[in-house]
């Protein structure tokens, strides 16, 4: 008798083209990388606003130039003095082990604003080597191999 072994990863088996391309798109209307944020803002014309949705300490420790610091519990009560319900935002918080711009684009979508999370937050940020303003001006550290090819802010994928 011979028993045919099932790959680990191939327990579930992949969904069908067109279930999977909807997941996908799905996934890049709610998200936005570190590199695609960082060009976009570095185009002059970013087409939306970067929201940093850290606490005062974590904000003045670092944070992206040109983004609006607004904490994710503030949202309810500043988010109107701050933003144009016309113009896109992209929320960010530390990194993949938080989930405050989940929350901060939740709140900021439960208000009627369109919404994407950007994935990495300012970790990764930081680890791609890109700049950072903080208490000490503008800050760039070398980036992390394993977050981004040496000499370079994006995988040109």
């Amino acid at each position: 008798m011979t028993t045919t072994r099932i790959s680990a990863a191939l327990r579930v088996p992949p969904a069908a083209p067109a279930e999977a391309a909807a997941f996908f798109r799905s996934r890049l209307a709610f998200q936005a990388d570190v590199s695609d944020v960082h060009a976009s803002l570095e185009s002059g014309e970013p087409g939306f606003v970067l929201v940093d949705s850290r606490g005062d300490a974590a904000w003045a420790q670092a944070h992206v130039r040109g983004a609006v610091h607004l904490p994710t519990a503030e949202i309810p009560e500043r988010a109107a003095s701050l933003l144009d319900p016309a113009v896109p935002i992209v929320t960010y918080c530390w990194g993949p082990g938080c989930d405050g711009a989940t929350r901060a684009a939740l709140a900021l979508a439960r208000l009627g604003y369109r919404v994407k999370e950007m994935i990495g937050g300012i970790e990764y940020w930081i680890r791609e080597g890109l700049p950072v303003e903080g208490a000490n001006g503008v800050e760039r550290r070398a980036a992390d191999p394993l977050t981004a090819p040496a000499g370079s802010a994006h995988c040109a994928c």
